[in-house]
C-alpha cells in the first residue's frame, strides 16, 4: 500500500469515480472486481484471469483523483479453453525476455510453480530490471512475478552528481521542484508532493534510469 496527500473528495464519490475509470478501461474486467473506499483508501476484490489484469485495475484505481492509497485483494485465477501449463509459462517467459533487446536475457533465470514466475540473477540497470518483470507480467496464464533479480552496476554511482542529474531529468520531465532527491550509496530516496499518479510514476522511472542506482525508496505524496 502507497500513501499520499488527502484530498477533499467523499468516499461515495471517490467509489463511483473508480468504478467508471475501470468500466473505461477495455484491459480490466470491472464486472469481475469490487472497489470499497475508506478515507480515501481503495480496497480492489474479486478474481481476474491474469497478472496483466490485476496490474491494469490498480493502476485504473490510482488515477482516480483523490484515491490516497490503493489495497490489492484481486486474485488472479487463469481461466481459457486449454489450461496453461507451468512448461508452457517458462517457455513463453524466456521467449519474452529474449525478444526484448533492452533485457539481457543470458544473465537472468527464471522457475514458474502454478502460473507463479520467480526471476533471479543480475543486471547492470534498475530499470532493466522492471522491464523484465513488466514484460512477464504479461503473459497470459501469469498468475504473479516474484523479482529477485540484483542490480549490480559496473561502477558505483558519485553521489552528488547523481542528485543532480535525478533533479534535473524530474524538472525536464514532469517539471517540478517539488521532489527532494537525496542520494546515499546506490539508492535514490524521492519525497515531496507531486500533482498526480502519473508523475509519481515518472519520477520513479527517473530515478531507476540513473546510472549506478539499485535501489529507490518512492516517498512522493500525491496531492494538489
Amino acid at each position: 500500500m502507497t500513501a499520499t496527500a488527502s484530498a477533499v473528495r467523499t468516499d461515495d464519490q471517490i467509489q463511483r469515480d473508480v468504478l467508471d475509470e475501470l468500466s473505461w478501461d477495455p484491459r480490466v474486467l470491472s464486472t469481475d472486481i469490487g472497489v470499497t473506499v475508506h478515507d480515501g483508501v481503495v480496497t480492489l476484490t474479486g478474481q481476474v484471469d491474469g497478472a496483466a489484469r490485476r496490474w491494469a485495475a490498480v493502476r485504473g484505481a490510482q488515477r482516480v483523483r483523490g484515491v490516497r492509497a490503493v489495497a490489492d485483494d484481486i486474485e488472479v485465477t487463469p481461466v481459457g479453453p486449454v489450461p496453461v501449463t507451468d512448461g508452457a509459462l517458462a517457455i513463453a517467459a524466456g521467449r519474452a525476455l529474449e525478444w526484448n533487446s533492452f533485457v539481457p536475457a543470458q544473465r537472468l533465470d527464471l522457475t514458474v510453480a502454478n502460473g507463479w514466475i520467480m526471476l533471479r540473477g543480475e543486471v547492470e540497470f534498475g530499470w532493466q530490471r522492471r522491464t523484465a518483470e513488466r514484460e512477464l507480467r504479461r503473459i497470459r496464464g501469469v498468475r504473479g512475478v516474484t523479482n529477485l533479480v540484483e542490480v549490480r552496476p559496473p561502477a558505483r554511482p558519485d553521489a552528488d552528481r547523481t542528485r543532480r542529474d535525478v533533479q534535473r531529468a524530474l524538472l525536464r520531465g514532469i517539471g517540478t521542484e517539488r521532489v527532494t532527491v537525496e542520494v546515499h550509496g546506490d539508492t535514490v530516496t524521492l519525497s515531496g508532493v507531486v500533482r498526480s499518479w502519473w508523475e509519481r510514476d515518472q519520477a520513479d522511472r527517473v530515478a531507476w534510469s540513473a546510472e549506478g542506482v539499485c535501489a529507490v525508496r518512492n516517498e512522493l505524496l500525491v496531492g494538489g
